[in-house]
Formats: C-alpha cells, sequence, structure tokens
C-alpha cells in the first residue's frame, strides 16, 4: 500500500543548471588538452601531497617539489587557455562581444582572435629563443640540477598549439563557418 505523500514513480533526472554546450568541430580533438591538463592537475596533487606528508613527518621538505609544481603550473595554464579560446570560454566582456548585429559580432570576434594570434605567435618564438638560451648557456636548474630548457620547451610548444588552435578559428570565422 502506498502512501500519498510519497510519489510512485520515481521522478525523471532533472534539469541541469548549466547547461553543457557542444565542442564546436575541430580537427584535433579537444580531448588531447583536456586529459593533458587532468594528468597535469592529478600531478600538481600528488606531488603537494607527497611533500605535505613528508614535511609533517619529517620536519623536511622536497626542494624539487616547488620546481616540478611551477613547471606543471604553465603547463596547465597552456593547456586551459588552448581549450577555452576553442570553445570561446576566453575571458571577455560578453555584454560588449555579444550584443549587436551579426556583423558586428563577427568583426569584434575576427579581430580579437587575430590580436590573439598575433601575441601567440610572438610568444612562440620569444620562448623558443629563451630556450635556446637555456639550452646554449647549459643553464641548470638550482633543486634538482636538470637542464632548465627542459622545463621551458613546453612554453613554446604549447604556445605554438594555441597558436595553430587559434588560426583554425580564424579561419573558420573568416569563412563565415563560426557565428
Amino acid at each position: 500500500m502506498s502512501r500519498p505523500d510519497v510519489p510512485v514513480d520515481p521522478p525523471s533526472s532533472p534539469e541541469p543548471i548549466i547547461a553543457v554546450e557542444p565542442d564546436p568541430p575541430v580537427k584535433v580533438p579537444l580531448a588531447i588538452e583536456d586529459g593533458l591538463a587532468v594528468g597535469v592537475l592529478a600531478t600538481l596533487a600528488l606531488i603537494t601531497l607527497g611533500n605535505v606528508l613528508v614535511r609533517y613527518f619529517t620536519d623536511q621538505s622536497f626542494a624539487w617539489t616547488e620546481e616540478i609544481s611551477v613547471f606543471l603550473l604553465i603547463v596547465l595554464t597552456m593547456a586551459g587557455a588552448s581549450s577555452a579560446f576553442v570553445r570561446n570560454h576566453h575571458i571577455r566582456i560578453e555584454a560588449f562581444a555579444d550584443g549587436g548585429t551579426p556583423a558586428r559580432r563577427r568583426g569584434l570576434a575576427i579581430t580579437s582572435h587575430t590580436i590573439v594570434l598575433l601575441f601567440f605567435i610572438l610568444l612562440t618564438v620569444l620562448s623558443a629563443r629563451l630556450v635556446w638560451d637555456e639550452y646554449r648557456y647549459e643553464d641548470t636548474s638550482p633543486a634538482i640540477g636538470v637542464p632548465t630548457w627542459w622545463y621551458s620547451i613546453w612554453l613554446p610548444a604549447m604556445s605554438a598549439a594555441i597558436t595553430l588552435r587559434t588560426l583554425g578559428i580564424l579561419r573558420r570565422l573568416l569563412r563565415g563557418a563560426v557565428q
């Protein structure tokens, strides 16, 4: 016998508060950046947990953890930036960027993506020069003593990836494939 205050059929799953937008069509899957970000974040959590436990139980600290963590934070930031640009989740003033006529929005999108493209081309070139200098002068890290270009090489690599992603978006914008 059922009680009147208890529903007989379980309710269907509630609507999500924030709807998940589908990923835009891209040739290279965004799962690469997403997977890299998840892996780096998990590694950062494990390194930090290990350092906290060692410091708690021994009053010592692993000097290398900060060095590795800074490097991983750069990789995490760049992977997140690449994903955000493609998904159009980058920082902007939406009332300004999404307002007005479709032609105005398209013009603003082309302008902003062109500026982003130029910035990341410049960042790729300058960070590659930094890596070359670190390689040429044989700089080593203070905690571990490994070559610093092992860490720095990721900045031009990730900047180049963002450059290519932004170039792809800009191409689709110029063709009119993206609104």
